[in-house]
């Protein structure tokens, strides 16, 4: 599946331009990483699947990572990739009282699975300063937010100290790379949110 036919198939159960921009940041952090853990040859496969990763939860937000390989098959996704996007669900009971029980097992479905919420908690953090933007946080603000309950409390701390621990990696790693990650593509995923509502 190349990235423009992923684009596609994101936008036909995707409309919420929050969701969107989610995707993006999701998929501009996972590239990131495949470059910065070795798999610089994947990074494209590894973006697609961060684009992909919450294709059902606009529509399905009950049956999230349960609805997800109806909608992939349709659009052509091999398995592979089907179960990368299902993997960040692992462990997590959704609203229908499924829990999801695919477990990440590659390095890259570890890497999305710990970064996903994160992304969500580190976007939320930037948007509270002056700035609006991630580029010029710095960690120690970060941990601070990250330390208090009632911030940011839909991102499950939880899950992200899982996903570090199946990492093998302490929180603060996770933490910095994965802010690094977002400072380093904040630009380029405002461009394509601004080309989208053009």
């Amino acid at each position: 599946m190349t990235r423009e036919e992923a684009f596609t198939l994101l936008q036909k159960y995707n409309k919420d331009p929050f969701h969107i921009q989610h995707a993006l940041t999701v998929e501009a952090v996972m590239k990131w990483y495949a470059n910065e853990l070795g798999y610089g040859d994947d990074a494209e496969y590894w973006g697609i699947v961060g684009l992909l990763h919450d294709i059902d939860f606009e529509l399905y937000p009950e049956e999230h990572c349960l609805k997800a390989p109806e909608l992939l098959r349709e659009g052509g996704a091999g398995e592979e990739l089907i179960h990368a996007v299902c993997s960040h669900g692992y462990g997590i009971t959704v609203g229908c009282g499924k829990t999801i029980d695919v477990e990440p097992v590659h390095e890259m479905e570890k890497v999305l699975f710990a970064a996903d919420e994160l992304t969500g908690l580190i976007w939320a953090a930037a948007l509270m300063r002056p700035s609006k933007s991630t580029k010029d946080m710095e960690l120690k603000s970060l941990k601070k937010k990250y330390k208090s309950k009632g911030f940011a409390a839909g991102c499950s701390r939880e899950v992200i100290e899982r996903g570090a621990d199946q990492l093998g990696w302490e929180l603060e790693k996770l933490l910095t790379m994965t802010l690094s990650a977002m400072a380093a593509t904040e630009d380029q995923i405002q461009e394509e949110m601004a080309a989208l509502n053009a």
